[in-house]
């Protein structure tokens, strides 16, 4: 149902943003607004206003902002229909009427809600009853806690086609339409338990109601996974598992991974990372893409490296492109060796699908990669081909804006790769030596300016190029810096490729060294990128020269990303309220003054770690403390 206009706004009058915010963070009052920290990004110091004369809250940190329904979208995880009624009750006002055929869904639905906790609950008690032995001891096997299955409320269905029947106080009607039983089409037979000899898995929606289920077979028999049928309640393609739990986690932390399956979901919340759901059993829907952005502005799809969940992740991505919008895509992270999350967490750790989410691949670098990667490109024709597929998916790219970059980004890859740029150049943007020519040294290099897109030097350049030199000395680097180093923001593609080489190589050998880590991008046609990028770097951090003692190289190297990262948000907060310079508060003109000298003093540390003058410095004391000299 559209909500008209005049409702929503009498909302906004109704119910101030604290009364909203407040039960979520401590706000404390700051003359007419109140401030606290951010509660959708980590921060020590508090940037996030609520303004209720105004309407609206706002994190000078990390830019979030809206009212009081966005809010409970955006941190409380409930879709938009959910957010207004919440409000209309705190408000004190009746829902607009709906339409005929919504008021003929939500009647078939009224009443269902409770009937699936009901059943939800009795799953519960079988598991820990004597007839649940077998399910308890599959948990058991998979490194399960029972601590664990019980938080996500997981039961068993035992191999009875009436149980659940008799056991629930319910009309037949709605125990068929909750999806809990199976009316046959021939009427003269009778209903029977959907959920027979099966490990379930409770699904909730947005705002913890119980809607379906997931059932694993427990012994032979098809199909291994078996879900709640559509209907009134359950609509598989409108939902994803565990959203409910990993919303607000996600939204906090900035990241959420996506994978197949409710084993992966759970053994990733036991091992310490809440932010996970899954589509099900079926590659992501339109409608589960929106879901996911609700939460965070990039997901990560990490499917199966097996050919099953290649087909998965290529049929989101192309899914995704019609609805891309500024600031929304998706990432993809390729599991090792075929493993799952499961298997990848129980086998080297949580820290390791943590590398290889910090690796994942942009939607450009996976869609270009999956065209030209493998694809014999040697005849015109053939070069011709890849690049209508690539007009292709940028055209299916409704947004007017995004579409015209995907364009250029494209045709800026395609000339680098296939039009002769320059005399050390054999004409496919690769020397004579057959590797690929990073685009930075293309460009430095005498090659033209019409490549724009991925020609453009980033303001740190230089240090991410130097940071990539770290890696490839310390690949360990990889896995203790990860997060700090994918977040980092590389134009140069195949830097960017390095990048997320080096990271699966670490996630699927977190003890690799220098030597094994540069075979592994010489079989991937990686290694002379890798020397390339080394030979040309000019600073002289610590992490750059490889007798550096590993856990000096690794705290600079982690101190120069996080410098990075500061001085990126610092622009982009300069740069925002230099867009509101005639409306700044006195207290805003002090955040300018304060961001500039941060800038300044964020820069001159950069300087001395990156001529060195920090590790000679203290190199220098050591020797003289050694010689006895009071230094």
């Amino acid at each position: 149902m559209s909500i008209p206009p005049a409702f929503l706004d009498e909302l906004r009058m109704r119910v101030p943003v604290s009364d909203v915010v407040g039960p979520a963070v401590k706000l404390i009052r700051a003359g007419r607004e109140m401030k606290a920290c951010c509660p959708f990004h980590k921060e020590k110091t508090p940037s996030f206003y609520v303004n209720d004369e105004k309407a609206f809250y706002h994190c000078f940190g990390c830019g979030a902002h809206g009212d009081i329904i966005t809010f409970l979208m955006e941190q409380a995880g409930q879709d938009f229909r959910g957010a207004v009624e919440q409000l209309a009750g705190m408000a004190g006002l009746p829902m607009p009427e709906e339409s005929p055929e919504q008021r003929e869904r939500a009647k078939a639905a009224q009443g269902l809600h409770d009937v699936a906790a009901l059943a939800e609950a009795w799953f519960t008690r079988n598991l820990r009853s004597d007839a649940g032995a077998s399910a308890r001891a599959y948990i058991q096997d998979r490194g399960l806690s029972q601590e664990t299955a019980a938080r996500f409320g997981m039961g068993f269905a035992p191999d009875s086609r009436g149980a659940l029947m008799n056991a629930i106080d319910a009309p037949m009607a709605k125990l068929v339409d909750a999806g809990l039983l199976v009316q046959p089409d021939d009427d003269r037979r009778d209903a029977y338990d959907r959920f027979r000899s099966r490990l379930i898995f409770p699904i909730h929606d947005t705002r913890n109601r119980t809607v379906g289920f997931g059932g694993r077979i427990l012994g032979p028999g098809e199909p291994k996974y078996l879900n709640s049928p559509d209907g009134p309640l359950f609509d598989k393609g409108r939902l994803l598992y565990n959203l409910n739990r990993a919303a607000p986690a996600a939204r906090k932390s900035g990241r959420l991974a996506v994978v197949e399956g409710y084993m992966d979901v759970i053994a990733l919340a036991q091992a310490g990372f809440a932010e996970a759901v899954a589509p099900m059993g079926t590659a992501m829907t339109e409608d589960q893409m929106k879901l996911a952005w609700r939460a965070v502005p990039e997901p990560v799809l990490c499917f199966d490296g097996d050919a099953a969940g290649l087909r998965a992740a290529h049929r989101a991505a192309i899914r995704a492109l019609p609805l891309l919008e500024p600031g929304k895509s998706l990432r993809f992270a390729v599991l090792p060796d075929g493993k799952d999350p499961d298997d990848l967490v129980r086998a080297s750790g949580l820290k390791a699908f943590e590398t290889l989410l910090a690796g994942a691949e942009p939607l450009i670098d996976y869609l270009w990669r999956s065209e030209t990667e493998g694809v014999d490109l040697k005849t015109p024709e053939r070069r011709a081909a890849v690049r209508q597929r690539l007009g292709e998916h940028a055209s299916s790219i409704e947004d007017g804006s995004v579409q015209q970059l995907y364009r250029s980004e494209f045709k800026a890859r395609f000339d680098a790769a296939f039009v002769q740029r320059g005399r050390g150049d054999d004409g496919r943007g690769r020397n004579r030596g057959g590797a690929a020519i990073p685009v930075w040294m293309r460009a430095t290099a005498g090659a033209t300016s019409d490549v724009k897109t991925t020609a453009q030097r980033t303001p740190f350049e230089r240090e991410i190029s130097a940071i990539i030199v770290g890696l490839l000395h310390f690949p360990q680097l990889a896995d203790t810096c990860g997060e700090a180093i994918a977040d980092l923001e590389i134009a140069d593609p195949e830097i960017v490729r390095l990048r997320a080489a080096i990271f699966r190589a670490v996630a699927g050998n977190p003890a690799l060294d220098k030597t094994s880590l540069h075979s592994d991008l010489e079989r991937r046609g990686l290694g002379q990128l890798a020397e390339t990028v080394t030979v040309s770097n000019r600073l002289d951090f610590s992490f750059t020269r490889s007798r550096t003692p590993g856990a000096r190289a690794a705290e600079d190297l982690a101190c120069v990303a996080g410098h990075l990262m500061a001085l990126a948000h610092i622009n982009d907060e300069e740069a925002d309220l230099r867009a509101r310079y005639d409306s700044l508060s006195q207290e805003e003109f002090e955040r300018r003054s304060a961001l500039t000298y941060e800038k300044l003093r964020i820069q001159d540390e950069l300087r001395l770690l990156a001529h060195g003058r920090r590790l000679e410095a203290e190199e220098a004391a050591t020797a003289a403390a050694e010689a006895g000299i009071d230094h």
